[in-house]
């Protein structure tokens, strides 16, 4: 992230563990962050493929055709997947519910071949590229395995369950040179991506707050426990998640309603418009307030009935989030604001550009921006200029615009406020250690305990 200065490891081979407080789980940030200074999160740092893996790594032609697999394949994962397929064919298929990845296969004429484990599509050497649609809690350790296996990655958002699990990942990623676009595809919306240009040009005067409204988790429960369905492997789908007995409503769409495996609408919409609101405010947070209610419903959903959260950041602007309201964010400056979300752009700045026009090439948010594609808004025409992105991406070796670090930080804001909810006070939180300060019952809380053999550990 930022400017930060990262060291080649010798080899990518090297063990990888995120266990919370463990020097080998943190990455070194010191250089990023002055006290009350925004840090770049912007500034684009070049991959940088080890030894073992340039052969792979090198640009590819325009016209080269790439390989995919694609693991998860409920809604999201094949949205994903018949998008790249503008740049390449889909050669494998995995998800761990037969009837998924049956009706997925059925839906490209290249007949892939369909596997019920990801292991054993990674083992593929005619992979290049790997999509993953998976529920969150499976996130990281397939990033990880995949880069480790030499393919480059899109994985949906967000990128993390676990703050340790983006430290663990920006290391691999620094190891081994893949290329891995994370799906917060509001990054390439021409209406997020014009507000954060107006922002960060100072078209508001001087950003002083940032209201974000996410929506209401859903309640329900308590959900009766069922025999495993024949189609599904439940152990596999539950993975680093504590063994527990069937439940539909933990499987699936609603798996974003549990603790153990998602974090409710912070992580799930706050992966979207708490990145989008990071990029615009260009710094870290360094306080942050939650407060939640809870149903403590037995063998129910388990995220907050009704929350909100306050932050502030190093640069003193201050960002609040809020489950009721309308959808969306709203810029405020000293001079003005600007109002975004999915189907409008709105405030006196915007419509100020039809005599003072912001021109895309006059500002970059990024060094790889693909500035001569079209501009496009609403969610497949976004993911068309994101999955875009990716490819023109993996074939010149760059970081694409979401890539794992500024990802982390998304993800990480939005964990920071899910811990707080949990713990029920204000955290104070260094960016640069990425720890909260003096408080170890949250840093305890940073990671958690994995179910072997799913633990997120790589040789």
């Amino acid at each position: 992230m930022g400017n930060c200065r990262r060291k080649r490891s010798e080899s990518a081979s090297r063990k990888i563990g995120i266990r919370a407080g463990a020097d080998g789980g943190r990455l070194t940030r010191r250089e990023l962050l002055a006290a009350s200074a925004a840090v770049g999160l912007a500034h684009s740092v070049p991959y940088f493929p080890s030894a073992d893996l340039e052969a792979r790594s090198l640009p590819r032609s325009a016209n080269d055709r790439f390989r995919i697999g694609a693991v998860g394949m409920r809604y999201q994962g094949t949205v994903i997947a018949v998008q790249a397929l503008a740049y390449a064919d889909v050669v494998a298929i995995c998800d761990v519910d037969r009837h998924v990845r049956e009706q997925a296969r059925a839906s490209f004429g290249s007949t892939p071949a369909i596997y019920e484990d990801y292991r054993a599509l990674l083992d593929r050497k005619d992979v290049d590229v790997v999509t993953i649609g998976t529920p969150d809690h499976w996130h990281a350790k397939m990033v990880i395995d995949a880069c480790l296996a030499g393919k480059d990655v899109y994985v949906e958002k967000p990128l993390t369950l676990t703050v340790a699990e983006g430290q663990a990942i920006c290391r691999v990623v620094e190891q081994t040179g893949r290329v891995v676009q994370v799906g917060s595809w509001q990054r390439s919306d021409s209406r997020f991506r014009l507000a954060c240009e107006m922002v960060r040009q100072g078209r508001i005067g001087k950003l002083q707050r940032v209201e974000v409204v996410l929506g209401k988790n859903a309640t329900g429960g308590p959900f009766p426990e069922r025999p495993v369905p024949g189609h599904l492997n439940w152990d596999l789908w539950l993975g680093q998640a504590p063994l527990v007995p069937y439940v539909e409503e933990r499987c699936h769409y609603t798996f974003r309603w549990w603790f153990e495996y998602a974090g409710g609408q912070m992580t799930d919409w706050g992966a979207h418009h708490l990145d989008i609101a990071q990029w615009a405010i260009d710094s870290f947070p360094v306080e942050v307030e939650g407060k939640a209610k809870f149903s403590n419903i037995p063998n129910g959903f388990n995220v907050p009935v009704d929350f909100s959260a306050w932050y502030r950041f190093a640069n003193g602007v201050e960002m609040t989030v809020h489950d009721t309201g309308r959808n969306g964010i709203m810029f405020i400056g000293s001079e003005g604001q600007i109002f975004v979300n999915r189907g409008t752009i709105a405030g006196k700045p915007v419509e100020a550009l039809a005599d003072v026009p912001l021109p895309r090439e006059a500002f970059r948010l990024y060094d790889f921006d693909n500035l001569s594609r079209p501009e496009r808004a609403g969610k497949l025409e976004a993911i068309t200029n994101h999955m875009g992105n990716f490819f023109d991406c993996v074939k010149a070796r760059r970081r694409p615009i979401s890539d794992v670090w500024n990802q982390h930080q998304s993800a990480l804001t939005c964990h920071l406020a899910n811990i707080s909810m949990r713990l029920g006070r204000k955290l104070q939180w260094d960016p640069a250690a990425e720890r909260f300060v003096g408080d170890e019952e949250a840093n305890a809380m940073l990671s958690r305990p994995q179910r072997p053999p799913y633990s997120i550990t790589a040789a």
